[in-house]
């Protein structure tokens, strides 16, 4: 039986802000049947189980750099791919990473919506010729294809980086069109475990394009303004499911 959440529901009448994460984003680009039914009526999708080694990755990175954000230097990767940046190093980085699990992060309200656009990021780091922000999301994988962002599913990583460019720019940062991906690629080939994953680490920049979240935001809000429940995703495959499900019946 599907629980319906009581809490955290959007309300047209109500005058407090409402949290839209970029997740949500996402998941309204996805599927706004889904994501009406999440956040007006509180029905979610089923959940799904954590990656707890892609958040062990994600620590791991996030140490590494720290290390180097407190000395104001360089990672040896920043000069290996000709990245003239340093680690960022602000006092609202714990937030905008989230560190402390409250699950809101760097967050902006949008005036027009009343709508408060929230996103966690993984990395910041600082140009140090041009004094902009370069956005950074780590991501873990095991391949053995060269990592680009031309899989389908990695469209998602983009507009991700573009969510997270928009919110810091509102916040009144200058901010690079160029983000950079981390990727850690856990090496499958070896011949022996020994208790330990190597991992290749490559970075690949991403020149991204945020024009398109202001309108998204837009139709976010009269979606759920609306008393009717929108139409499913054309690719939402757990609508399709429940489709085959009553044709079935």
């Amino acid at each position: 039986m599907v629980k319906k959440r009581k809490n955290n529901l959007y309300d047209s009448d109500a005058e407090e802000t409402f949290n839209v994460s970029r997740s949500k984003i996402d998941f309204f680009l996805e599927c706004p049947k889904c994501f009406y039914l999440d956040r007006k009526r509180g029905i979610p999708r089923p959940d799904m189980p954590g990656w707890s080694l892609n958040s062990a990755v994600d620590q791991l990175l996030k140490n590494e750099f720290d290390l180097l954000r407190k000395k104001g230097e360089s990672h040896k990767l920043m000069d290996e791919y000709g990245i003239d940046a340093i680690p960022f190093d602000h006092p609202d980085l714990p937030v905008w990473r989230d560190d402390n699990n409250r699950h809101i992060g760097a967050c902006v309200l949008h005036k027009k919506t009343n709508l408060n656009i929230c996103g966690i990021v993984d990395d910041i780091w600082i140009n140090r010729r041009t004094k902009e922000l370069h956005i950074v999301d780590y991501k873990a994988t095991s391949t053995s294809r060269e990592i680009s962002l031309e899989d389908e599913y990695k469209q998602g990583y983009k507009k991700q980086m573009e969510v997270y460019q928009w919110i810091f720019r509102q916040m009144g940062f200058k901010v690079s069109k160029t983000g950079y991906f981390v990727f850690a690629n856990a090496n499958k080939n070896c011949a022996k475990f020994d208790g330990r994953l190597n991992f290749e680490i490559s970075i690949i920049p991403y020149e991204a394009d945020d024009s398109w979240v202001d309108s998204t935001i837009a139709d976010i809000k009269k979606c759920l303004d609306s008393d009717r429940i929108p139409s499913a995703g054309e690719n939402c495959e757990y609508c399709s499911y429940l489709a085959l499900v009553k044709n079935e019946e």
